[in-house]
This record gives C-alpha cells, sequence and structure tokens, in this order.
C-alpha cells in the first residue's frame, strides 16, 4: 500500500503561484510512477502531469505545460506540483496518484494509477 496526502491548496488570484505537496508513507515510493490528476464537479479526472521515478521524465498536459511544473523528492517521499501564472479554469481539486505496476507509457490514464489522495481543492479567483 502507498498511502497519499495531499496539501498546499487554498485560494489565490489569477497570476499568482502556489505549490501542492503530496506525502508518500507505506510501500517503496521511489519506485512508483507518479502524477497529479485534477477533478472539477460532474467531470472525470483530469491528467494534469507525470514523473518517472527517477524524475529524467515528466509529461504535461497542454493546457499547463510551460505553467506547471512537477518533481519529486524520493529522499523525502515527496511529490510537488509548481504551479505559476494561475488561471480561474485551473480551479478544481487535485489529486496526487501513484502506479505500482504500471509503465510511463499509460501515464495519462487515470486508470493506469492504483493509489490515489484524498485531494486538496485549489480555488484561481479574485
Amino acid at each position: 500500500q502507498l498511502q497519499l496526502v495531499e496539501s498546499g491548496g487554498g485560494l489565490v488570484q489569477p497570476g499568482a503561484s502556489q505549490r501542492l505537496s503530496c506525502a508518500a508513507s507505506g510501500r517503496s515510493f521511489s519506485a512508483a510512477v507518479m502524477a497529479w490528476f485534477r477533478q472539477t464537479p460532474g467531470k472525470e479526472h483530469e491528467f494534469v502531469a507525470a514523473i518517472t521515478w527517477s524524475g529524467t521524465m515528466t509529461d504535461y498536459a497542454d493546457s499547463v505545460k510551460g505553467r506547471f511544473t512537477i518533481s519529486r523528492d524520493n529522499d523525502k517521499n515527496t511529490l510537488f506540483l509548481q504551479m505559476n501564472s494561475l488561471k480561474p479554469e485551473d480551479t478544481a481539486v487535485y489529486y496526487c496518484a501513484g502506479a505500482a505496476t504500471s509503465t510511463f507509457s499509460r501515464r495519462r490514464a487515470s486508470s493506469a494509477y492504483d493509489y490515489w489522495g484524498q485531494g486538496t481543492q485549489v480555488t484561481v479567483s479574485s
């Protein structure tokens, strides 16, 4: 089992920055492909970003590319999402997710992930 707990959400103004964290415990965090998804009411989980266990490969949704950065610290078992130039359309509940066995090739599919955090609300509004 891999337990995931997100933090760092809240209310921010358009154009501001915010960093989300996801603390992992349990099975080996360093062996997992990790990702961030987001969800708005009535919609499916939307892929945001993913990172390999080594951190050498990353992938981003077109809607956040150039504004968001995913990173991980395997020594501290923590995943991060740095969000810059936030827009109102970034408002959502953000989830971190971990894949126990799936390869990076399936990184954009929510079904590829075995473990999910409880989510943290990010609201971008003036």
